[in-house]
């Protein structure tokens, strides 16, 4: 029996490792390494070796175990700490919970079989339901709350609290109701364990259902901000829109006009006045520069959006070099929204630098894929934390299968939008 003891113990542990590791790793979405397995079985089994030999709490052994579990996710794989407090305390609680429930059903149970050969096969039975129990469990959790480094999940650390509320409460379960079972046990003391069981389900269904809130408040928190950068989007097309509309109408008055003035220009033309047809021509010329767009880009929206926001911002230098293709299938409010993003968040970094203040755009197609570049002067300050406007760019980048760059040399930031221009015609 010492030695199956000893096999069992290994098998545990072994296994509750490769489980804690696997856990996190998938939880966080960082990549799982060989070193990482082996370094917290070692811990574990160390561990295990100092709680019997100097009989230390099993509760301080646990707590060491979270520690170590915790350094393997903070150090190891990079996650940031809350985040490795979170995942190392739900790897452990889950497997201590699936430990309590199975103990509850080995204590009303498997005393009847002691001295039959039939227990080795029910304490197998047992450690096998322990692992698929723990493995349903973990797959649920990773169903509720995954998320990776650049994902939207606010206030992740306010889990940790009542993740440590109920990891406490199971301990206490496990380090006072149960113990070594004894050869016979009484209706009473199967009523205790079942209501134990009915406990510690309770428990895991209230996690759960903390985990499902927390969740459903983070698609809250991403409706919102889908919704404020839609409001923001549509903003911005009503006011090209309005500007369009304002440019035809000016348009089709000039039209309208037009025959009146050639002919008062012939006129003038026919009876020598020269100068004065030349004065007449000049202020043609001027209305007609201030029909056209200051930005030619082969796109209207686009057109006005530049005229627009760099017209606003007469303080900072502008160049626009670029083309769009056509037809490229980009839709125009996608345009809109990269555009309008791109220039305020350029327009902002630039006010707030000394010195020269400047924009750039360039644009270039490479066979299906068409880079856009926007570059701006900025101050020698960090970059501040990612916020909307580049939200609404990776959002648009992603929808054409493309990719969002940023960098920041000096006193420069560089933007890079990489879309396939063919992707939406397929």
């Amino acid at each position: 029996m010492d030695y199956f003891g000893l096999c069992m113990d290994v098998l545990n542990l072994v296994g509750q490792g490769v489980m804690h590791i696997f856990f996190v790793s998938r939880l966080t979405g960082k990549k799982q390494k060989p070193l990482y397995y082996a370094a917290y079985v070692l811990l574990l089994g160390t561990l295990q070796l100092i709680l019997v030999k100097f009989s230390l709490s099993g509760t301080l052994s646990i707590a060491l175990c979270v520690l170590g579990l915790y350094a393997i996710s903070r150090l190891g794989m990079g996650n940031q700490q809350s985040v490795s407090w979170l995942a190392a305390v739900l790897a452990y609680y889950v497997s201590q919970l699936s430990f309590g429930i199975i103990n509850s059903i080995e204590a009303a149970l498997f005393p009847h079989f002691i001295g039959n050969l039939l227990l080795y096969l029910l304490l197998l039975a047992a450690q096998g339901i322990f692992f698929v129990l723990c493995s349903g469990c973990y797959h649920v959790i990773l169903k509720l709350l995954a998320w990776t480094e650049d994902s939207q999940m606010p206030y992740i650390g306010l889990l940790l609290f009542p993740g440590l509320f109920f990891f406490a409460a199971e301990l206490y379960i496990l380090d006072t109701a149960y113990s070594f079972f004894a050869p016979v046990i009484s209706l009473a003391e199967v009523g205790k364990h079942s209501t134990l069981l009915l406990l510690q389900g309770m428990g895991l269904a209230a996690l759960l259902c903390t985990l499902y809130a927390y969740r459903q408040l983070c698609q809250g928190f991403q409706a919102r901000a889908a919704l404020q950068s839609l409001t923001q989007a549509a903003h911005a097309q009503k006011v090209y829109i309005a500007e369009a509309q304002a440019r035809y109408e000016q348009t089709k008055s000039f039209r309208h006009d037009i025959k009146n003035h050639l002919s008062l220009l012939d006129g003038l033309l026919r009876s020598g006045d020269l100068e004065e047809g030349r004065a007449y021509l000049k202020k043609l010329e001027t209305v007609s520069e201030a029909l056209s767009f200051p930005y030619q880009t082969g796109n209207p929206v686009v057109d006005i959006l530049l005229g627009e926001k760099l017209g606003l911002a007469k303080e900072i230098a502008a160049e626009v070099s670029l083309l769009l293709p056509k037809p490229c299938g980009l839709d125009d409010f996608d345009l809109c929204v990269l555009f309008a993003n791109a220039l305020d968040n350029a327009i902002t970094a630039c006010r707030s630098s000394d010195g020269a203040k400047a924009i750039r755009i360039s644009g270039k197609q490479q066979g299906d894929f068409y880079m856009l570049t926007f570059e701006n002067t900025c101050s020698d300050d960090p970059l501040p934390p990612a916020g909307t406007g580049l939200s609404n760019i990776e959002a648009v980048a992603e929808k054409y299968h493309g990719a969002v760059l940023t960098e920041k040399n000096g006193r420069q930031f560089y933007l890079s939008v990489l879309l396939n221009i063919s992707s939406c015609n397929s």
